[in-house]
């Protein structure tokens, strides 16, 4: 399986998330940060929103695999996925130009 490949199906599923306004900023925010990514307190903090809607939005972000999470003792970190943004980006402009030519 190649991650960046993507179907209908999960640009569908990855759109659908980015497509509400505090996971687009939350998204937007993980991609300028860097693989490392940022514990939940800072995005909740930088994007001021309370954290049981962030966990809320992070969960839709995660189905969607636009993010990663990963553990450092009690703290949760977590990052853009590239690899499924890139692919997203892939499937959309697959196409791209064939009709300029």
């Amino acid at each position: 399986y190649n991650s960046r490949i993507m179907d209908k199906k999960k640009a569908l599923a990855a759109l659908a998330s980015l497509a509400q306004g505090t996971r687009l900023d939350v998204f937007r925010l993980l991609v300028t940060a860097g693989p490392a990514g940022l514990p939940a307190g800072e995005i909740a903090a930088e994007l001021s929103v309370p954290p049981n809607t962030l966990s809320f939005h992070l969960t839709h972000l995660k189905a969607a695999g636009l993010i990663r999470c990963r553990r450092a003792g009690r703290q949760a970190f977590y990052s853009a996925n590239y690899d499924r943004a890139q692919a997203l980006l892939g499937y959309l402009t697959e196409n791209c130009c064939k009709r300029c030519g």
